[in-house]
């Protein structure tokens, strides 16, 4: 029987090797991202595959999350952890030294294999670790502390170009890799992997992942293609956002500001919701945050003027930090104790399926209509998607 974490939780024991390894992998991946383009750029790479290549991360993190679930279920979080970081420093160094597309392509497919495992790892971790009363604050933290290092990279990353140059942010990266490898290391195991060591192989039967998925498939296709919806806004935005502005002629400069200032609103608001959610339910925040984003959808064709785009950016942004925990927090009330990881990994493919497919959809139909039209719509669907967590939700909330 798996012991009440109430009774063995401590702020202390965990704070720093949990979230001081996302802290650090986002601050490292932040430095990067923007960077992953221009390096296939300068390897001779043409717009497109350019464009390829830095899609390949995302496809990594797809093909990972399915035996991510399988891993941590094998050898436990804490060391799933530690060996996604490990991996992850290994992609980044190949990346460093790819002396031709093709291998920074594969390098960059296997930092999203590494995305894969770490960010499974670290929810099964927290949502058998945290009490069930404070697991959306301990959640909304957790996606407040990647956005915090997502914030800080690309700084550090132009900052190291400039100073040196564009293949040293992969070793800047790799460092903060390794560096959060060891602050994983420090984590406390599990007591449901500790007694695992105790008994024999043989007396420890795991689910497969397909057999945990096909068990709790309702709650899959129901509530994870909620999180599907709101996965495909929150990415749907960060793509529009800069194509509407330059749509409008808004220079890039003005353009990033924008986003800074977004994402300062998204930063301040993590916490709040976490709490919001604890006393309220999750529907409370889930269902608000994707009307606040689909509103912002809605009105972002009616702006032509870098203020105008930076006050729906700002309300985009006001959305989205509330949120944040949110797919985090119902995946873990969702989660069975027999199995969690593997449930986990599919949980997490419904929310990266949602990241792919809300750009692809912006950019389907605006080969066919107006980059307007395409706004408008995925204002509708997360409107739907809305609705369709207030349906979904309210049962899982009162777990």
């Amino acid at each position: 029987m798996q012991p009440d974490p109430s009774e063995t939780f401590s702020w202390r024991q965990v704070a720093v090797p949990v979230y001081g390894p996302t802290l650090l992998v986002s601050i490292g991946a932040g430095a990067i991202l923007p960077l992953v383009a221009l390096s296939a750029r300068d390897l001779g790479a043409s717009v497109g595959v350019a464009a390829l290549v830095v899609a390949m991360l995302g496809l990594g993190q797809l093909v990972g999350d399915l035996p991510a679930g399988a891993l941590a279920a094998r050898i436990g979080e804490r060391w799933a952890l530690i060996i996604a970081c490990l991996v992850d420093v290994g992609a980044l160094i190949g990346a460093y030294l790819s002396p031709n597309v093709a291998v920074l392509a594969a390098a960059v497919f296997v930092a999203g294999l590494s995305n894969a495992v770490f960010g499974l790892a670290r929810q099964a971790y927290l949502t058998a670790a945290i009490p069930l009363r404070i697991r959306a604050r301990a959640m909304s933290t957790l996606g407040g502390t990647f956005r915090i290092g997502s914030f800080l990279g690309p700084f550090v990353g132009a900052i190291i170009v400039a100073r040196v140059n564009i293949a040293s942010a992969y070793v800047f990266a790799a460092a903060m890799s390794l560096a959060a490898a060891g602050l994983a290391a420090l984590l406390p195991d599990l007591p449901e992997h500790t007694a695992r060591r105790d008994l024999t192989s043989s007396a420890v039967a795991r689910p497969s992942v397909l057999s945990v998925l096909a068990q709790h498939r309702r709650t899959l296709l129901t509530l994870g293609t909620g999180v599907l919806l709101l996965s495909a806004a929150r990415a749907t935005r960060q793509a529009i956002v800069p194509l509407w502005a330059e749509a409008q002629g808004i220079d890039a400069a003005t353009t990033s500001v924008i986003f800074g200032i977004s994402a300062g609103v998204d930063m301040l608001l993590f916490y709040p919701g976490g709490a919001i959610m604890d006393r309220y339910g999750r529907a409370a925040v889930a269902v608000p945050a994707m009307i606040t984003l689909g509103l912002g959808f809605v009105l972002l064709p009616f702006t032509h003027t870098a203020l105008g785009v930076g006050a729906i950016a700002c309300l985009m942004g006001l959305g989205n930090g509330i949120s944040s925990g949110v797919v985090m927090t119902l995946g873990a009330d969702a989660a069975p104790v027999e199995g969690r990881s593997q449930f986990l990994g599919g949980w997490r493919l419904c929310a990266d399926v949602g990241n792919a497919l809300g750009p692809l959809a912006i950019g389907g139909i605006t080969a066919i209509a107006t980059l307007g039209l395409a706004s408008a719509v995925m204002g509708v669907v997360t409107w739907l998607g809305s609705g369709w967590l207030a349906r979904n939700v309210a049962v899982r909330s009162q777990r």
